[in-house]
C-alpha cells in the first residue's frame, strides 16, 4: 500500500488526505496542534499533532518515513513574513530532510505572480512577487523543485464555509475597489483537493502547475453577478487597498497545463460553484473568518 504524508491538514488539505484514503492508500495527516488532530479523529487515516519546523520531534516520528509522497499543504493562518518562513521554507526542508520520500508537492499561491496588467499568466511567465510573504513561497517552490518535486500555485480558495467574497456581501462590508477591473482568480476547495489528488497519484511530471478554475472574473463583473442571481444590491465603490498581504495584482491565470494532463474540475466557474454548491450559500451567511489567496 502506498504511503502519503499530508502536512497540514486544514481546508484543503483534509480534503486531499480523503480522496487518498478513498483510493486505497495509506494515508497520516499532519497538524501542529493536538488540538487539531483531535477534532479529525473521526477521519478514516491517521492525524498526528506534530511541529514540522520542530526537525528532532519529525525526525523521531518513524511512522512518517517510507512516504511515496509528501504534501505539504500548510498555512500560516494570518501571520507575517517571518512565520510564513518558517513554516512554508523551513518546514518543507525540515520534512525532505527527515522524512526522505519519493515525491514531494508544495501547494504554493498565484499570488507570486505579480503582474498587474490583467495579462494571462501560465507556467512559463516570470514569477516576481512585491511581497515578502510571496517571495518566501518562491523560495519554498525552488526547494520542491530542486528535490524533484511538484510546486501547486494555488488561487483563491472558496467552498462551503469559507468565501471572502461572499461572506462580505452578505454582511454588507464588500465594496468594489476602484473601476472593479481587477480580475480575481479562484477555485473551489473540492476541486483544489482533486488537483493536488490527481498531481500524485497520476505520476505527473515534476515541475510548476497552476490550480485555478476555467474563468477569472473582475471584481466587479463578480459582484454584478451575485446581485443579479440574489436580487439584492451592488456593492459601493471605494479605494483600493494597497496593503492587502499578498499583494496588489491584476492578471488571469491559465490552468491549461494541468487540464490538458488530464484534471477536470466540478466547478470550472465561481458561478457554477454557487448555481450547484447548495452548502456554499449558507456557509457565508455564517461569520468566515477564512482568507483566500488571490
Amino acid at each position: 500500500m502506498k504511503k502519503v504524508i499530508v502536512l497540514g491538514c486544514g481546508y484543503v488539505g483534509v480534503r486531499t488526505a480523503r480522496l487518498f484514503a478513498q483510493d486505497g492508500w495509506q494515508v497520516i495527516g499532519v497538524t501542529r496542534s493536538a488540538a487539531s488532530a483531535e477534532r479529525l479523529a473521526s477521519e478514516t487515516f491517521r492525524v498526528l499533532a506534530r511541529d514540522i519546523t520542530d526537525a528532532p520531534r519529525l525526525s523521531e516520528t518513524k511512522e512518517l518515513n517510507g512516504a511515496e509522497a509528501v504534501i505539504s499543504a500548510v498555512s500560516s493562518g494570518h501571520g507575517g513574513e517571518e512565520e510564513y518562513r518558517q513554516i512554508y521554507l523551513n518546514g518543507l526542508r525540515n520534512a525532505i530532510a527527515c522524512l526522505a520520500p519519493k515525491r514531494v508537492l508544495f501547494v504554493s499561491s498565484t499570488s507570486v505572480y505579480g503582474q498587474d496588467d490583467g495579462s494571462w499568466v501560465t507556467e512559463e511567465s516570470p514569477a516576481e512577487p512585491g511581497t515578502g510573504t510571496s517571495r518566501v513561497l518562491r523560495e519554498a517552490e525552488e526547494v520542491a523543485l530542486a528535490y524533484g518535486g511538484i510546486a501547486a500555485r494555488l488561487a483563491g480558495i472558496y467552498g462551503p464555509g469559507r468565501s471572502v467574497m461572499l461572506r462580505r456581501y452578505f454582511q454588507r462590508t464588500a465594496f468594489i475597489e476602484g473601476d472593479g477591473g481587477r480580475h480575481l482568480n479562484q477555485i473551489h476547495a473540492d476541486d483544489a483537493a482533486s488537483a493536488l489528488f490527481c498531481l500524485i497519484a497520476n505520476e505527473l511530471p515534476a515541475g510548476i502547475y497552476n490550480v485555478c478554475d476555467d474563468q477569472p472574473l473582475t471584481q466587479l463583473a463578480c459582484y454584478q453577478w451575485l446581485a443579479a442571481h440574489l436580487g439584492q444590491p451592488l456593492p459601493p465603490r471605494g479605494p483600493t487597498d494597497p496593503q492587502r498581504k499578498r499583494g496588489l495584482t491584476n492578471k488571469r491565470v491559465s490552468n491549461a497545463k494541468l487540464r490538458s494532463l488530464g484534471w477536470s474540475l466540478v466547478y470550472p466557474s465561481f458561478q457554477e460553484a454557487v448555481l450547484r454548491d447548495a452548502a456554499l450559500l449558507a456557509g457565508a451567511r455564517a461569520d468566515d473568518t477564512g482568507d483566500a489567496r488571490p
